[in-house]
């Protein structure tokens, strides 16, 4: 499940957006953020800037393994998306393998950019290439092999092959101030709830074998897998290059 579900809490996902005028929910839920048609072409600005440093660095990435990389286009959407991975819900990014293509709900992304701006008094945009880079990270894995049946796995390497593009966006000296801290606020809005132990040990192995089968990992495990990649690079991330 390549799914932006896990890239903000299920709770504050609950207020739908309607179109390009909608209410992206904020942190608490009751401070909603407007998002405007000016807000959706500045954030679908950044991400196509982001892209095009992405397939850069991936491309070059897999050129020094001896392995090529096919870039996966950018397909934007409001409401939902049809793919031949099935319908892309709203309020979402999702990596499509069989169509080799990024989905993003482009006023749900914006929406976390200006969140996050109001937030932390900057522009945002981290948040919104944050979500990119990851679902760039499942198309990077996939593309070596990499594909497990567990979803934490496949979740923590897209996360961690994340925080490699930021590695690499700092020696290209595009890193902006507050960058950083905007990708990390994104991750902790992101994060799974940790399950309380229930004192039934059979009941909580239940409980943390289907979260390993379905989960992107808590807000800590989120981050830490992120800062993983930021301060090691691609090759801390998969095996594959080192």
């Amino acid at each position: 499940m390549n799914k932006l579900k896990l890239w903000f809490a299920a709770a504050v996902l609950a207020m739908p957006i309607a179109g390009a005028s909608g209410a992206v929910p904020g942190t608490p839920p009751d401070r909603p953020v407007r998002v405007t048609e000016r807000d959706i072409e500045t954030t679908n600005k950044k991400v196509a800037a982001a892209y095009g440093a992405l397939v850069t660095m991936w491309n070059n990435e897999f050129k020094r393994i001896g392995e090529h990389f096919t870039a996966p286009r950018i397909v934007r959407y409001e409401g939902a998306a049809m793919s031949s991975c099935g319908i892309i819900r709203p309020q979402n990014a999702e990596y499509c393998p069989t169509a080799n293509a990024i989905f993003y709900d482009q006023a749900f992304v914006a929406g976390l950019t200006k969140l996050a701006a109001n937030e932390l008094g900057t522009d945002g945009d981290m948040v919104a290439v944050g979500v990119i880079a990851h679902e760039m990270g499942h198309a990077v894995a996939m593309q070596l092999g990499y594909r497990s049946r567990n979803s934490y796995a496949n979740e923590s390497t897209a996360d961690c092959l994340a925080g490699a593009f930021a590695n690499q966006a700092q020696k290209d000296g595009s890193i902006e101030d507050g960058d950083i801290n905007e990708a990390f606020y994104g991750m902790s809005l992101a994060g799974d709830p940790t399950p309380e132990a229930t004192g039934n040990a059979r009941y909580d192995r239940l409980i943390q074998a289907r979260l390993a089968r379905q989960s992107h990992g808590t807000k800590e495990q989120r981050m830490q897998n992120f800062r993983t990649g930021l301060e090691g690079g691609a090759e801390a991330c998969l095996d594959d290059f080192r």
